[in-house]
């Protein structure tokens, strides 16, 4: 699938892409303690890949996530309705390029055991305490089987993944080898090395070993200049953005 961008006034095929957002990673890898949570993502990938790309025309941005639980959120009933209203306000503002696939988080109800962390001591696996553990299904799934469906229909000339989750190496791995004519971006989120607040947290190269090109952090001027309006029409009541964010 080729899009088309104008250039001198002439119409030339542009590099249909379609981006590939991993919700978990990009919050806690670099919005998670920022202003910028109420962050329009098409906007984002729009200017990424002008920059990275300026033949690159970003036809589809699909956003992988599970619902918030009100029992374990930070602000309860607050967080879940503040993501229902972020949602609601993507959906709305580009209807025709922006989806979310939904997976779920579950619980062990009976608390897990885990070796117990003590300062200054050894790992003793003898010492143990329940914990709640809540763990996010099917997210990396449903982004894999959506990459890898998207290129066996032929849909999108470049994929783009947004995640520094080293479980989605097999599916680029697998696109890189079964479609050698399909462009292979990774985008990772988090912040530059060297600036203020910056993450110690490291590249996958896992994934980048399998990517054309790497975005190896997001800005937070790019986070600053994408913001969604604090007020985005609907169809019924505006989406409105959580005074917590």
């Amino acid at each position: 699938m080729s899009a088309y961008r104008k250039h001198n006034d002439v119409e030339t095929p542009a590099k249909a892409t379609a981006v590939y957002i991993d919700g978990y990673n990009l919050y806690y890898g670099r919005l998670r303690g920022t202003e910028f949570k109420w962050l329009d993502v098409v906007a984002l990938f729009d200017h990424i890949l002008h920059v990275q790309d300026p033949g690159a025309s970003v036809v589809a941005v699909k956003f992988f996530t599970a619902p918030a639980l009100t029992r374990f959120a930070s602000h309860g009933d607050a967080s879940m309705q503040a993501q229902m209203t972020y949602h609601r306000a993507l959906e709305n503002r580009h209807p025709e390029r922006f989806s979310i696939i939904l997976g779920t988080h579950v619980w062990e109800k009976n608390g897990t055991a885990l070796p117990q962390y003590i300062e200054g001591e050894p790992f003793d696996k003898n010492k143990k305490v329940k914990v709640w553990r809540l763990v996010e299904k099917k997210t990396d799934v449903n982004l894999a089987m959506a990459m890898y469906r998207d290129a066996v229909a032929r849909r999108y000339d470049q994929v783009v993944l947004c995640s520094n989750d080293s479980d989605a190496e097999p599916v680029l791995q697998a696109l890189r080898e079964d479609f050698p004519e399909l462009t292979i971006g990774v985008v990772t989120p988090i912040r530059p090395r060297g600036g203020e607040g910056a993450s110690d947290r490291r590249v996958s190269t896992s994934l980048s070993a399998f990517a054309h090109w790497t975005r190896q952090h997001i800005r937070d001027e790019e986070l600053r200049l994408a913001q969604l309006p604090a007020k985005v029409p609907t169809r019924k009541k505006p989406a409105v953005k959580p005074d917590h964010w």
